[in-house]
């Protein structure tokens, strides 16, 4: 673990307290709750107290996430609703009144937009304009966190980090409908949640996160998870390729420090755009992470091979986040390593491969570790009963 500075250490290791104090008995309203970043961010909710109701499209009873390995769920109110459809979401949202709004449902994925660009539009950007209407009409709002992508800025491909004050924009209509989505957060924010003593809207922008659980195709850790339980080797398409890498519960973190500071008395301040991205030395291309992953992994570690298609859709060489406002402002700083987020990552997968493993206890376990320790991940390990017993 990496040494931090006395200021932020002085910050930092109150952030379990911090986040249990302001979210305990809070009612927390997740959209995309099933998705990878929404199950592991509602269940860490679930741990501080929260009251959450989630809201999401049907999942596929069959495919493998995070969110069903944990039984998210079982865990909440749990309420399907396509964001798309403006009437039925407001029908779904009917008799909530949450604190808090934290926004993730979205077309998470570069290549997908390719192939439906109509369809990740429509749920990244009006998706976005239907869930701020309907909050804007929930009384009880004090605060919300759209959460959009490193990939809203305008790339230059240029080797210094994207800053909040940046251009936004997209070569590719992933990346162009998460920019749009923050002009939709901005109008909103200008328009309905201007009020210093109202509801507060701000948006977050976090880098490529991994994790336990994820499931999705054309992803890096999962793509090699796959291929190495099938016995197979991976191909990786960039491996040149640089992105600000960092465990999911990095920037989750950030989201739910930055949701306490918008119900705080002086939320307005926090009213705006915030990066959150590993530190500088942890910016690593894809050949990088995937040794981390070997090193991990032990024995029968995946076995790599690098060949790019000529079919390949165009993807970005170098992006990196400036999370220097974050640090400064919020007190948000990361915690681990990228060799540290691989070997925790790896950890789930491995144990998920145990069939009789409790993996929301295992999670909840990760998490706490997580939270507690802002020096260390081997100390004090919380015990698999606890964890889980604060996430029933």
């Amino acid at each position: 673990m990496r040494r931090r500075s006395s200021s932020m250490s002085e910050v930092y290791p109150s952030l379990g307290q911090t986040l249990a104090d302001t979210y305990r008995g809070k009612r927390v309203l997740v959209t995309g709750h099933t998705g990878f970043k929404g199950a592991w961010l509602t269940l860490w909710l679930k741990a501080l107290g929260a009251e959450v109701t989630g809201i999401a499209l049907p999942t596929d009873p069959d495919g493998p996430d995070f969110g069903r390995s944990v039984g998210i769920s079982e865990l909440i109110d749990h309420r399907i609703a396509d964001i798309r459809d403006e009437r039925a979401f407001a029908e779904t949202c009917a008799g909530l009144a949450p604190d808090i709004v934290f926004h993730l449902a979205a077309q998470a994925l570069v290549r997908p937009s390719y192939a439906a660009p109509v369809e990740t539009f429509a749920t990244n950007v009006t998706g976005t304009a239907v869930v701020l209407d309907a909050v804007r009409r929930m009384p009880s709002a004090r605060a919300v966190v759209v959460v959009t992508s490193d990939k809203c800025y305008d790339n230059r491909e240029w080797h210094w980090a994207y800053r909040e004050t940046d251009p936004l924009g997209g070569a590719d209509p992933y990346s162009a409908s998460k920019g749009c989505t923050e002009l939709v957060a901005e109008a909103f924010r200008r328009s309905f949640f201007s009020a210093p003593e109202g509801c507060q809207i701000a948006t977050a922008r976090a880098g490529n996160v991994i994790g336990g659980g994820d499931a999705s195709l054309d992803r890096l850790l999962p793509d090699i998870v796959r291929a190495t339980l099938a016995g197979q080797p991976v191909t990786i398409r960039n491996p040149a390729s640089v992105r600000p890498w960092q465990h999911v519960l990095e920037p989750l973190g950030g989201y739910l420090l930055l949701g306490a500071r918008l119900m705080g008395e002086d939320g307005q301040r926090y009213a705006q755009g915030w990066n959150f991205g590993p530190s500088a030395d942890d910016f690593l291309d894809v050949e990088a992470i995937t040794q981390h992953v070997i090193a991990a992994w032990g024995e029968g570690a995946p076995r790599i091979l690098f060949g790019k298609r000529p079919d390949d859709p165009h993807e970005a060489g170098m992006l990196t986040l400036d999370s220097s406002k974050a640090r400064a402002v919020l007190g948000w700083t990361p915690r681990l390593s990228t060799g540290e987020a691989v070997r925790m990552s790896v950890e789930w997968y491995r144990e998920a491969c145990a069939h009789a493993a409790d993996m929301r206890a295992f999670s909840a376990a990760q998490i706490a570790r997580y939270s507690e320790h802002p020096t260390s991940l081997t100390p004090r390990q919380p015990s698999i009963e606890r964890a889980a017993a604060a996430c029933a």
